[in-house]
């Protein structure tokens, strides 16, 4: 079942790409969140767009907002793909249950047994505000998440 604009955001717990816990929660109260799925890393779409984000991300509501990022690659590629690229927000592991937190949002292709490009703006009550859901090979437009956050303030 989708996640819908209204709807409260599904919590979840996984690893970033240093093997940390993240939940989704821990924000609660205190940042607007940016839950990105994306296919797998080191694709060239996916490099691009997690690319133009970390590049961007001061203009995406600096320290109101968090991105995270999630896909089904292991923790393992999640660190090689973060110090080759430098990301600066947390990379979340989806692999086991595989695709587990992308099915709970509605995104995941079960037939390639991945996440669609999926995105949610999650306000800090827990509560989304703007998703899209685009093709695996369809880029996202950051201004479109840059509108969506200022209509948060």
């Amino acid at each position: 079942m989708a996640v819908e604009v209204g709807d409260k955001a599904p919590d979840f717990e996984l690893k970033d790409q240093h093997g940390t816990p993240v939940k989704l929660s821990d924000f609660a109260g205190k940042k607007d969140v940016v839950l990105v799925f994306y296919p797998l890393a080191f694709s060239g779409i996916c490099t691009g767009e997690l690319c133009a984000i970390r590049d961007e991300l001061p203009t995406l509501g600096g320290d109101d907002v968090q991105v995270l990022a999630v896909s089904v690659d292991s923790v393992f590629a999640l660190r090689a793909w973060t110090d080759q690229e430098k990301y600066q927000f947390p990379l979340l592991s989806d692999f086991w249950p595989h695709g587990g937190v992308a099915q709970s949002y509605g995104v995941f292709d079960a037939d390639k047994g991945l996440a669609r490009r999926g995105t949610f703006i999650i306000d800090k009550a827990g509560v989304v505000r703007w998703k899209v859901d685009n093709a695996i090979p369809e880029a996202r437009d950051l201004d479109a998440y840059r509108k969506a956050l200022s209509e948060l303030s």
